[in-house]
């Protein structure tokens, strides 16, 4: 049997540990608000949003030069199906995406950039290497190596949940 002092002991480490559980959650939460804020304002002059460029660049990769579906796409950027139908039929609209049916099977579309998506791709990639840069100022390689390993931990467990 635990002793009283032992016992107050495990309670107040489990207070803690969950008041700085809530706190690292409210800090992922400013940080993605901020993501967003700052990011729409750097797009702006391009005329995107924060997700029509994750998206721009989710396309831009040349593991995806044939294309995504429509669920590889919503896969890859975790995101609703539903929000990345709105987001893509905007980009259509601009002219920065095609879609294209699969030709292994007739009855999925691929996602693709246009011409005109890939030059606007292209132009954006200076601005956000400078938005990170900034972001990630006093980081040393080693950390962001650290943190993104801590980071995708973090989204594996909450896929489990």
């Amino acid at each position: 049997m635990k002793s009283l002092s032992i016992r107050r002991t495990e309670e107040r480490r489990e207070i803690a540990e969950a008041e700085l559980n809530s706190r690292l959650f409210f800090r992922f939460l400013q940080s993605a608000n901020t993501l967003q804020k700052q990011g729409t304002k750097a797009l702006h002059e391009y005329g995107i949003t924060t997700h029509q460029g994750s998206v721009l660049g989710a396309l831009s990769r040349p593991q995806s030069d044939q294309g995504m579906s429509v669920k590889e796409l919503s896969d890859y950027l975790m995101m609703s199906r539903q929000n990345l139908t709105g987001i893509l039929n905007r980009l259509d609209h601009l002219g920065l995406i095609h879609r294209l049916r699969d030709e292994n099977d007739g009855r999925t579309k691929r996602v693709g950039l246009t011409a005109l998506g890939l030059e606007k791709w292209m132009a954006l990639e200076p601005l956000l290497d400078q938005f990170y840069l900034k972001a990630l100022q006093g980081f040393s390689f080693d950390v962001k190596i650290d943190f993104l390993a801590q980071v995708n931990r973090l989204l594996g467990n909450m896929k489990k949940t």
